[in-house]
């Protein structure tokens, strides 16, 4: 919905710079085109810029201050069930004056404080300024699908939706040691801290209140583990499914302006758009990325979904110089090197629904909560991979990525690295023995969240491992998703992240998920009659992109990969040890295992070409 930004000087004499806080916010224009706004009292400023979705009007405007002046917020986000508080507001002699979802979080937050978090279905991240109590109140939602980062810089806290806010304010743009091991061996950083050093994320579920005294209180207000736990037996799953998500789904087209949907092909984006259809709505547009090549290509299932329905299809492939452009403009919108690979095909399919919507839905969160991807089949018979690291060595496995990348990962031997690299494409022992770098991150906050997946599935790494990457993974992916569409100034919302379904679906015995040859069981079961077989059946793709190829035969790439070679990344002692010229001649010569090993240094070479420059 917008982008926020504030400055808050722990020294009181000291008065914020409007100019500065001005270039925060204005960094971050992309995801909020629509209007803009500013407060500044001495110490305090908080910025806004707008993406108007629900209350076109200047009512929404931001920031926005409470009729007795007390507090003043900025709120990035959307309050999907808004309106269900109007009578408990009323009731407590607070009146409505507009329809903005935003009138309605400051009066609850003016009626229960932070008490009110748990009574919200949304995604959000918000800032309150108590002018009363000389204290800034930092929060998001519980998914952590809208960011919020914050640094305590010079006895002041600067903070932003994204991270160039806080480098165009001064804040150092310096990588963190601990960070950059976390890239490499885990893809991305997991928990409250970041690539940078002194830049920090307020984790999804908490809140962070700062006092005037510099004093710090972090709140847990969400615990999915004690929400699970208190979950009341669900005892008709595939009736309470249906029910949950049809009215997840209605919920989330709450909007002023037009909603369209993201439309892989693939099972979950189409069970959405059979959501919509058994509901009724009608003139939905759909937007859909192709690939020339068969085995990346989910075009034709979603083109003939959104025919059956009568929706407006919209499709398009990326590729050449259109590839190449669209990644540099990801990674500046990403902040930090790209990870998921696309990124830049999420921004141009947002670019070319910009002209025609203004809020997309995604099918994320569907493999995480019921157990959708085939790395997951690894750990139903963990012993099994003992057997297989045994002959992984053969050369039968090296023409078969599958089970080229089954042998690597068999040659991890905890259980708690088998989760932890579940997500991840390259292992220690890889690393090692490719890059030279011999010593896996420590990795803290990752044991945390795998030790409390443990005490609520005991000796089960399935389960365990969904957990884990409900709190680590699909952070990753929410943040992805929300850089590349608010990069085009468009909201994308998430309907299997309804908090009822990521409660319920893991208070589920395992049969409800694991059952059937693709698991998912409960939502296949759910959408049986509502999806044709060739979409129930197919087989998994995702947003995938056959990048060695690109890398090799796109004229688009080739000055870049002879920059990449020459790189000063691999002047960096952590680097040094690579020998990147074989990597890509391997590559080159038409050894596609290399693409795994080249594309997260290359996507750091971008970042460090192209963003640190700008800073």
């Amino acid at each position: 919905m917008c982008g926020i930004n504030g400055i808050f000087h722990l020294q009181n004499q000291k008065k914020v710079d409007e100019r500065l806080l001005l270039r925060m916010r204005d960094s971050l224009e992309h995801r909020g085109p629509d209007d803009k706004g500013v407060f500044i009292d001495k110490n305090i400023g908080l910025g806004h810029r707008r993406l108007s979705i629900i209350d076109l009007t200047i009512a929404g405007h931001q920031p926005y201050i409470s009729e007795d002046g007390r507090y003043i917020m900025v709120y990035n986000g959307e309050i999907y069930n808004y309106k269900y508080f109007y009578n408990e507001l009323k009731n407590n002699g607070l009146t409505i004056k507009n329809t903005s979802d935003t009138e309605v979080l400051m009066k609850l937050f003016q009626l229960h404080g932070l008490k009110m978090l748990n009574k919200l279905n949304g995604i959000f991240a918000f800032a309150i300024w108590d002018k009363l109590e000389k204290k800034l109140t930092l929060a998001r939602d519980r998914m952590g699908v809208k960011p919020l980062y914050y640094s305590l810089h010079n006895e002041s806290l600067y903070f932003a939706s994204e991270q160039k806010a806080l480098f165009t304010a001064g804040v150092p743009l310096k990588i963190a040691t601990d960070g950059l091991e976390e890239y490499i061996f885990n893809r991305f950083v997991a928990g409250e801290n970041t690539l940078y050093q002194n830049v920090n994320k307020v984790l999804p579920g908490h809140s962070l209140t700062i006092h005037q005294n510099g004093n710090k209180e972090i709140l847990k207000w969400w615990d999915l583990k004690t929400e699970i736990q208190n979950q009341d037996q669900i005892k008709k799953p595939i009736e309470w499914f249906q029910e949950t998500f049809n009215d997840s789904v209605n919920l989330r087209m709450v909007s002023d302006v037009p909603v369209g949907v993201l439309l892989s092909g693939g099972l979950d984006s189409s069970s959405i758009l059979a959501s919509l259809h058994d509901q009724k709505y009608q003139k939905i547009q759909t937007f859909n990325m192709g690939f020339e090549e068969a085995e990346h290509n989910e075009s034709h299932l979603a083109k003939s979904l959104a025919s059956k329905f009568d929706y407006e299809f919209h499709t398009m492939q990326l590729k050449d110089e259109n590839l190449y452009e669209n990644l540099i403009k990801a990674t500046y919108y990403q902040d930090e090197p790209i990870v998921h690979l696309s990124e830049p095909h999420i921004l141009a399919l947002s670019k070319m629904a910009k002209p025609k919507v203004k809020v997309l839905l995604s099918g994320e969160g569907a493999d995480e909560l019921m157990g959708g991807y085939v790395r997951y089949k690894t750990l139903k018979y963990p012993s099994l991979l003992n057997a297989i690291s045994m002959i992984s060595n053969f050369e039968l496995f090296n023409n078969k990525p599958r089970l080229e990348k089954l042998g690597r990962y068999s040659q991890i031997n905890t259980n708690s690295d088998l989760v932890i690299f579940n997500g991840s494409n390259i292992y220690p022992n890889d690393i090692a023995k490719n890059f030279g770098i011999k010593n896996p991150p420590i990795n803290e906050y990752r044991m945390k969240i795998f030790e409390e997946a443990k005490s609520i599935y005991p000796n089960n790494l399935r389960r365990q491992a969904l957990y884990f990457d409900q709190h680590t993974y699909l952070c990753s992916l929410l943040d992805r998703n929300d850089r590349c569409t608010m990069g085009e100034s468009i909201e994308c919302r998430e309907p299997f992240l309804d908090p009822r379904l990521i409660i319920g679906l893991g208070s589920l015995e395992d049969k409800w998920l694991f059952s059937g040859k693709k698991w998912k069981f409960i939502l296949k079961k759910s959408m049986e009659k509502k999806l044709p077989q060739e979409i129930l059946n197919f087989k998994k793709v995702g947003l995938s992109a056959p990048w060695g190829k690109y890398m090799v035969s796109s004229d688009a790439f080739k000055e870049e990969i002879e920059l990449f070679a020459k790189s000063d990344l691999f002047q960096m002692p952590y680097f040094n040890h690579i020998n990147i010229q074989k990597l890509i001649s391997n590559l080159q010569k038409g050894d596609m295992r290399m693409t795994q090993y080249v594309m997260p240094l290359f996507m750091m070479h971008i970042w460090m070409r192209t963003y640190t420059s700008k800073f």
